[in-house]
């Protein structure tokens, strides 16, 4: 009872070692993913409130305006159309100098105009879309000006899109380095047992019969693996949700649903398959290959 009690014990903490490593590299994948959504969503937040502004003449009637105002929300890539009147414009602008210098009494008359501030979706979000959507309605009788931030767009969507390359790049590489670990580590849990594969050949066991228990353990090794790395990156996301609630606030729970399936879906599917290839590796060499 001894002896086999002692024979279990190296299996058992192999098994756990190559649990808790599949574990922890699904784990920092999870969190990588995590960011990245996060960092998505706030690209995409940045450039929804992109676009232009009409400035409209002081005679145009509500008529007109409206009118404009139907034909913007009409137009592909046209997100949002928010009508300003003067007296709006007048207060905020008040509010930005504080009352130490009154427009009002300095003019006589309110000399701000009404405005449309149009607001594209993300994927025109970018200054060559944005002057071809506001091009039209800039030669509208009732239009006096059309303002693009051009400098600030194009500055917005290049720190944008470096970044978002930078995150591709970085879950790439996080991406192969996991297979790789989780495939070693796996691989290494099958070495451990390859003269146990070579004795069950030399008995007559089929390589399918061979290979069964194998898959089995480790697509139960890959659940498990999966599951810790999921209540891993949950305690994670909530203790820092904690510390932070922007953070909470930034990460969506649908997000971080689809994350976790897809770490169990990954932890299950690479160990299979690091296990089959193992298995293969091990059924066709011979008793002597085996020393190498």
């Amino acid at each position: 009872m001894a002896k086999k009690l002692h024979f279990r014990l190296p299996l058992l903490s192999t098994r756990a070692t190559a649990i808790m490593s599949v574990a922890l590299v699904l784990l920092i994948l999870g969190l990588a993913a995590t960011v990245g959504s996060v960092t998505h969503r706030i690209t995409n937040s940045v450039r929804e409130n992109m676009g232009f502004v009409l400035i409209l003449d002081e005679g145009t009637t509500a008529s007109e305006i409206e009118s404009i105002t139907t034909r913007l929300k009409s137009t592909q890539g046209v997100k949002e159309v928010v009508y300003t009147s003067p007296e709006v414009i007048l207060d905020r602008w008040q509010n930005l100098v504080g009352d130490d210098e009154d427009i009002m009494q300095l003019a006589g008359i309110n000399p701000f105009l009404p405005e449309l501030e149009v607001k594209v979706l993300p994927p025109y979000a970018h200054s060559d879309s944005i002057h071809l959507l506001s091009s039209p309605f800039g030669l509208l009788p009732q239009v006096s000006d059309v303002r693009v931030s051009t400098e600030l767009i194009d500055k917005v969507g290049n720190t944008l899109h470096s970044v978002s390359l930078t995150l591709i790049i970085i879950a790439v590489a996080l991406l192969a380095v996991s297979f790789v670990l989780i495939f070693n580590t796996v691989r290494l849990t099958v070495y451990s047992r390859r003269f146990l594969i070579n004795t069950m050949q030399l008995v007559g066991a089929t390589p399918g019969f061979i290979r069964r228990p194998f898959l089995l353990e480790n697509l139960l090794n890959g659940l498990i693996a999966s599951v810790i790395a999921c209540v891993g990156l949950g305690l994670i996301l909530g203790g820092t949700s904690r510390f932070d609630p922007s953070i909470g606030d930034a990460v969506m729970v649908m997000d971080t649903a689809l994350i976790m399936a897809a770490m169990v879906v990954v932890g299950i599917i690479i160990c299979l398959a690091a296990s089959l290839v193992a298995c293969n590796r091990y059924l066709s060499l011979s008793y002597d290959q085996l020393f190498k």
